[in-house]
């Protein structure tokens, strides 16, 4: 046959051109299955079941958490042990223990636990402010009772709102089609490096793989208050915000070092930002002399010291800009 070797058949030739091109899914797959695979091997040792018992011991709440220290503080959410008068947590050890309360929080659907012993395996937090729509992000649980389940997906969206059971909106919370099912709430959500990025806490209802996790910048700063005082002190605006990333051209105007903000979207009748004139579609620029890159950072400088007090607000109003005073009230 023209073009083919000497002493050859169609059939064998076919064969050999089969064996020669590019092994395609080993490219497309091998190096995202070896990311998943190593960041779930940095993660998944941190990784608890926790679970949430009566004073009679019968079962109430089941779901995950994750250990963040060495001696054994644990991140959860806040409604997978509410009202339970037990908690214990399982480690991928196989070791089961009872566990404290350190603080709980339902507002932002976070609590600390604390279980006995040292060295223990812990995972680090990365930063969720640093995430990026399509990143690849991996979601490690107790999926109805199965241990150390990994999903992974991607970061689908930022900067969405969630209602908290108590009905405060979380905000900056994180979506993603990591697949979520009963039992994931309170586990990590990690980026491929296997450093925590969020805290999964729901799945929308009737849909699938759109899920949510609560930004770790967000639940570090909650843990770290409940881990000094047992719970968070907050003042209140009275508006419903979203971090928004300002034009090129109006961080260049402002001389603004980054170009996040804060854009109201909802303000309270008769709240704090309502009796200081300020206005939904207003976008945040500084509260009490601090640049605001987002959410999160208005909620860090909202401590329960400054309720009662007169703060100085820097606000844009289409394209002029405000300065005003706002007095926070005790949250």
């Amino acid at each position: 046959m023209p073009g083919h070797p000497a002493g050859l058949d169609e059939a064998v030739v076919n064969r050999m051109s089969l064996a020669m091109l590019p092994d395609t899914d080993a490219e497309l797959f091998d190096p995202y299955s070896d990311l998943v695979a190593r960041a779930f091997e940095r993660i998944g040792p941190a990784v608890a079941g926790v679970r949430a018992m009566r004073a009679d011991g019968r079962p109430l709440g089941l779901g995950s958490g994750v250990v963040y220290t060495p001696d054994g503080y644990v991140l959860t959410n806040s409604h997978v042990i509410r009202n339970g008068a037990r908690i214990s947590v399982s480690l991928t050890n196989g070791r089961t223990v009872e566990a404290g309360i350190v603080g709980d929080d339902p507002e932002s659907d976070l609590a600390v636990l604390r279980i006995p012993g040292g060295d223990l395996e812990h995972a680090s937090f990365g930063r969720s402010a640093s995430l990026r729509v399509g990143q690849l992000v991996i979601a490690v649980g107790n999926p109805l009772g199965y241990h150390a389940t990994v999903t992974a997906g991607i970061v689908s969206a930022l900067g969405r709102s969630l209602r908290a059971p108590s009905g405060r909106l979380i905000e900056s919370v994180i979506q993603t089609d990591a697949a979520l099912n009963p039992g994931n709430s309170g586990g990590p959500l990690a980026d491929g490096r296997g450093q925590v990025v969020g805290i999964n806490t729901a799945m929308a209802g009737g849909a699938q793989n759109i899920c949510f996790a609560i930004g770790i910048d967000t639940a570090s700063n909650v843990a770290q208050q409940l881990m000094r005082e047992g719970r968070v002190r907050r003042s209140r605006l009275g508006i419903a915000g979203q971090t928004i990333q300002l034009g090129r051209r109006t961080v260049h105007s402002l001389r603004r070092a980054g170009a996040g903000a804060v854009m109201i979207s909802e303000i309270v009748p008769d709240g704090p930002a309502a009796r200081a004139q300020m206005q939904s579609g207003d976008v945040l620029l500084e509260f009490a002399g601090q640049p605001l890159s987002g959410v999160d950072d208005l909620h860090r400088l909202l401590t329960g010291d400054l309720a009662n007090t007169e703060i100085p607000v820097q606000l844009l109003r289409g394209a002029k800009l405000v300065e005003a005073t706002v007095r926070p009230v005790a949250d």
